[in-house]
């Protein structure tokens, strides 16, 4: 971790324990904002999964074709909105970049009603954006897994092959390093094309772009972004599973002594009430979690631009010199930030800690 005082800009590229000790930082000075932020998205997320937990496992129970046809329709409406949440969270993540922009860049403060005004502003265009960001990100998963099956499948082969000469054990050995690297090239991979579209909603409500120049926007900043990236992931997956085993553990308790197997392969056993708390429970941790994610994801944007285009500088420019007149003259990459309609003007006065979260 950085030992640089957190209200100072390092003109230093940022690594990713940096990035991930400042997005920390920042959560924990907007604590209870942050999470009112990302709650809208994780509540709409857990009511499609609890809908889709309901129905499939009272399809299996009915002798009504009509309930069964109800149900069909609650687990595609439950799946439905399930992806509509997490086409909410990227809505919202571009607004939080915006907001954490201006509140470096002018000490602007970080509100619920300023991000989502920020995604009212430019919805139509989010909406699409996030849908072409998750299509991405499917086929990046795709990618992933068949690059995995081509590495275990060839280094396996060999391992078998070779077991008419090797010893037993290192047949084994061989077999067990095939799917470590396979498992290895498989999120290379994967972190290597969807970080292609990582920043595509900070390049909307940041840099003004339309969507599709977002999206080539993205891909021109995502260069040596993949081992940050998934850095951050990782850490923000412990994060998370870490903030479940505690909401999950007391739940697996209680339905202990009352008599439930709590072990997931055993879920087609669970009552409903026990598997519709367990549903809930994973939607709820992502609301602690989330907001660093968001935060993280907003501080590696801005930490390529320092990267590639000297960003910190312009920054800087903006915050001591003002906006620049309207004579035609723009930054050879893009804006520090556009300014929306109805925008609140730089406080000057009280300039904000650039990327210093002090």
């Amino acid at each position: 971790m950085s030992n640089v005082p957190v209200n100072q800009l390092q003109l230093a590229p940022l690594g990713a324990g940096d990035l991930i000790d400042r997005a920390v930082r920042l959560y924990r000075r907007h604590l209870f904002t942050l999470i009112r932020i990302a709650a809208p998205p994780v509540v709409v997320t857990t009511i499609g999964s609890v809908m889709f937990t309901i129905s499939t496992r009272r399809i299996s129970g009915t002798d009504s074709s009509a309930m069964v046809a109800v149900y069909v329709l609650l687990i595609i409406g439950g799946a439905f909105i399930v992806v509509a949440g997490h086409i909410f969270s990227l809505l919202v993540m571009g607004g939080a970049a915006r907001n954490l922009v201006t509140h470096l860049l002018w000490n602007h403060p970080v509100s619920v009603r300023t991000t989502y005004a920020a995604v009212r502003s430019r919805f139509w265009a989010l909406l699409l954006a996030s849908v072409v960001m998750l299509l991405w990100a499917m086929l990046s998963m795709f990618i992933a897994v068949f690059g995995f099956y081509m590495v275990t499948v060839i280094i396996v082969m060999g391992g078998l092959i070779s077991a008419q000469v090797l010893p037993y054990w290192l047949s084994i050995l061989i077999a067990v390093i095939g799917f470590v690297a396979g498992a290895f090239v498989a999120m290379w991979l994967f972190f290597f094309f969807v970080g292609r579209v990582a920043y595509v909603p900070q390049a909307m409500l940041i840099e003004g772009k339309p969507v599709f120049e977002s999206i080539s926007r993205s891909f021109s900043l995502a260069r040596g972004n993949v081992r940050r990236l998934m850095a951050m992931t990782l850490f923000i997956t412990f994060a998370t599973y870490s903030a479940l085993m505690i909401l999950v553990v007391p739940l697996g308790w209680y339905g202990y002594l009352s008599g439930i197997d709590p072990a997931p392969w055993n879920a087609a056993n669970w009552p409903a009430w026990y598997a519709i708390g367990y549903s809930v429970m994973e939607p709820l941790s992502s609301i602690v979690i989330a907001p660093v994610w968001m935060l993280g994801l907003s501080l590696l944007y801005v930490d390529e631009r320092v990267r590639h285009e000297g960003y910190d500088i312009e920054l800087m420019a903006a915050q001591h010199l003002g906006h620049m007149p309207d004579i035609n003259v723009t930054s050879p990459f893009a804006p520090a930030i556009v300014q929306s309609p109805g925008a609140a003007p730089p406080n000057f006065a009280s300039p904000g800690s650039m990327l210093g979260l002090r």
